[in-house]
């Protein structure tokens, strides 16, 4: 009977988790992140949970004879908001789990 105790015990702390795991990602959509390139130029805005939600551009960065600049400082900006996201997002599923988000990936079978 204490291996069925056990088996209860174990699924209510998964659920537990699961919950916590579920309010995390839900917060995660309200937190955004930036990154800046080029000198204040581009701006790159991205929620906890991956999305690019805004992007902003000085007028100066635009010059028809460069596009090519442009189009680097945008890859740049995201980028970097992208890493910062993710840093976040680990940091927070961390926080709610106790389990570094790369331990946890690899025990989910996701890897890392």
């Amino acid at each position: 009977m204490s291996e069925m105790f056990d088996f209860k015990q174990i699924l209510s702390q998964a659920q537990e988790m699961s919950g916590k795991l579920k309010r995390v990602q839900e917060e995660l959509r309200h937190r955004t992140v930036s990154a800046t390139v080029g000198g204040g130029m581009v701006e790159a805005t991205v929620n906890g949970q991956l999305d690019l939600v805004g992007i902003r551009i000085d007028p100066q960065a635009v010059d028809p004879r460069d596009v090519e600049m442009l189009q680097d400082l945008i890859v740049a900006a995201v980028s970097q908001a992208l890493a910062r996201a993710r840093e976040m997002a680990q940091s927070e599923m961390q926080s709610a789990t106790g389990i570094p988000i790369a331990q946890l990936m690899s025990q989910l079978g996701g890897g890392s």
